[in-house]
């Protein structure tokens, strides 16, 4: 009868540990999510260049938008015609910080309608140059995630969030 004390023990704290690291889905939805979001600025990079076109991205606390700049309205406006830079949430538990030059912003709801412009944190020009940002999406409360950020030689890429930058 003891040993199945002790086994039930055993086992209700192996799970909890499990559980605590984290070791599920969650961890395939931010990977999931950063993957995406690293493809689509590659992507959004490709049509800005062959469209002689300057993109932006829009962050918000739940997720982003693309936006194109309008030279007939001298004004930034939501990407349509192009169902794969459609405004995307991110997954529940999923949080995103964006820093610009070394500097974290604060991020506001993209998707309010409050009749402010709509200005785009991380540009991507024409000429396929991008500006200097960093996006972080970690697990809520963790400090478990990915940053996503052009390389030294312009490059986009996604790195575990802590890891040295080659």
């Amino acid at each position: 009868m003891e040993i199945l004390v002790v086994l039930a023990i055993i086992t209700i704290v192996t799970a909890g540990v499990l559980l605590s690291l984290n070791l599920g889905g969650g961890d395939s939805a931010l990977k999931t999510a950063g993957r995406r979001l690293a493809s689509l600025m590659r992507y959004t990079r490709s049509q800005a260049e062959l469209q002689t076109r300057n993109y932006g991205i829009l962050f918000g606390p739940r997720g982003y938008r693309f936006l194109v700049f309008s030279a007939q309205r001298n004004q930034w406006r939501a990407v349509s015609g192009d169902p794969v830079l459609r405004k995307r949430r991110l997954p529940p538990g999923v949080s995103v910080q964006v820093a610009l030059e070394g500097r974290r912003i604060v991020l506001r709801d993209p998707h309010r309608r409050d009749g402010a412009a709509l200005t785009p944190q991380v540009m991507i020009y024409s000429s396929g140059d991008l500006s200097s940002f960093s996006v972080t999406l970690e697990h809520t409360g963790t400090h478990h995630g990915l940053v996503i950020k052009p390389d030294a030689d312009g490059r986009i890429v996604e790195r575990p969030l802590g890891a040295a930058a080659h």
